[in-house]
């Protein structure tokens, strides 16, 4: 499979933001934000994902 900057990136972002919400749940005791936080950041990663293997409609049929 070919290299995909976009996936690369958004998976580095991922691991980023699951060590800050380490970071915030465990040092600063900040559960209901970094929660949010991980919630949304992660599914930039399920959101490329899809639409890598999107199927669009022919237009023409």
């Amino acid at each position: 499979m070919k290299n995909n900057i976009v996936r690369n990136k958004s998976f580095d972002f991922a691991i980023r933001i699951v060590k800050l919400y380490q970071y915030l749940n465990n040092t600063k005791k900040e559960f209901i934000l970094s929660k949010q936080l991980l919630r949304s950041a992660t599914s930039v990663g399920a959101m490329i994902r899809e639409a890598e293997h999107a199927e669009s409609k022919s237009v023409y049929s």
